[in-house]
């Protein structure tokens, strides 16, 4: 076998965006290069590495094996880049960091600023992802550190506290639910699902964890608009337009007139979580970026 680290990271990249097409431009490379690669790939170790169909490509059996160890191996090599950066000039590291809406939004932009001034070598991969797909993509070591909440299965790895992030309901003082609630400041969510609610655009993590939470209850949130900011959000629930599920920081930032209302389900009393496969076998610059991160 005479497989490259651009070998390597170009099957990573097709398994991990389920097409041969987008892994070549992930990995920077033209799709006949690329075809060419896996075809070297598949004829020598003599065994189909990727099942194609209309939907794109996956791996088969063997094919989830060499990812195992391509992982790894370019794991490897991240270790040993760290380990020689103190000889070197110019030698970089990259961590990929994966996180949910609040995180992304709300404490990571300072807390990593803080860490990028004092390790400027150093670059972050900084992706939004729904908490379940994290806690799979670090066990995967397709990531090497997660922010997930506190409410998802983790027990194959391990994890650090991080915030407390609690998610409220807001809407306008004018509204009808406002005036219902009179002077309570805690309520189901359940009891709110009737009225009509404002989201966040796109494949927002929290947008898709509230959606989850009113199926769980048989109902479904119904959106009127999607938008792209808590600030944005905000400001459509100030003025009447519907409610939101936000997190209580960023509500508390937001407008006066916009009632926050806590809510009594367990899942919106969450908190938190750095998550990592193993910490000791970390690269030395993403250990550092834990400590960075931690809230002990």
């Amino acid at each position: 076998m005479r497989f490259d680290l651009t070998d390597l990271k170009l099957f990573i990249h097709i398994a991990e965006s389920g097409s041969i097409t987008a892994g070549a431009q992930l990995a920077h490379l033209a799709l006949p290069s690329a075809s060419a690669r896996v075809r070297g790939m598949e004829d020598a170790l003599n065994v189909p590495l990727l099942q194609r169909g209309r939907r794109g490509a996956e791996p088969t059996e063997a094919g989830r094996t060499l990812l195992q160890h391509a992982r790894t191996i370019l794991r490897q090599v991240d270790d040993m880049q760290a380990d020689l950066a103190q000889f070197a000039t110019g030698l970089k590291g990259q961590v990929r960091l994966l996180c949910n809406t609040s995180a992304m939004t709300e404490f990571l932009p300072d807390a990593l600023a803080a860490f990028l001034m004092a390790h400027p070598q150093l670059s972050i991969n900084l992706e939004e992802r729904l908490s379940r797909e994290i806690v799979q993509a670090v066990a995967d070591g397709a990531a090497d550190i997660g922010i997930i909440s506190d409410a998802v299965d983790r027990a194959a790895l391990q994890s650090f506290p991080f915030r407390d992030d609690p998610l409220v309901l807001v809407m306008a003082r004018s509204h009808p639910l406002a005036h219902a609630l009179g002077h309570k400041r805690r309520m189901a969510f359940a009891d709110a699902l009737e009225h009509d609610f404002i989201g966040l655009a796109g494949d927002s993590a929290l947008q898709q964890h509230a959606a989850e939470q009113a199926a769980r209850l048989g109902r479904r949130l119904h959106c009127k608009i999607r938008l792209r900011s808590f600030e944005a959000v905000c400001r459509m629930a100030a003025s009447g337009a519907g409610l939101a599920i936000l997190p209580e920081a960023a509500a508390r930032r937001n407008p006066d007139d916009l009632r926050i209302v806590k809510l009594s389900d367990d899942w919106a009393d969450r908190k938190l979580l750095i998550c990592v496969r193993d910490a000791a076998a970390l690269p030395a610059y993403a250990r550092a970026l834990v400590a960075a991160l931690r809230r002990d």
